[in-house]
């Protein structure tokens, strides 16, 4: 079970980031305008629906990261706080999982 859970948080933090440089990466190279970019994200209801949730996705994976720092040792999960920036929480959460997982199976042995 261990290697199907850990095969699809690969595939699905590895997907998103390659849907994510694949679809925006030209357009960003194009007009490299980071303030744009990110307004473009809160253009219609929806889009701003789902660029906040987005937003407060990676709050809450950084509220965790930092509470598991201090609370379980967990290690460098700051590498996916900035993997939550660019490409995203998608990426970033799915990293953080495995991190976690190694760390605490580490420390459990």
């Amino acid at each position: 079970m261990k290697t199907v859970y850990l095969s699809f948080l690969g595939i699905v933090g590895i997907g998103f980031a390659a849907f994510f440089f694949i679809t925006m990466g030209p357009v960003f190279f194009a007009d490299p305008d980071i303030v744009a970019a990110i307004k473009a994200g809160f253009v219609n209801p929806y889009s701003s629906g789902f660029a906040t949730d987005a937003v407060c996705c990676w709050l809450v994976l950084a509220a965790w990261v930092i509470y598991e720092k201090f609370d379980k040792g967990i290690k460098h999960g700051w590498i996916a706080l900035l993997i939550g920036i660019v490409p995203g929480v998608a990426t970033a959460f799915a990293l953080y999982l495995v991190m976690r997982m190694r760390q605490v199976e580490t420390q459990s042995n």
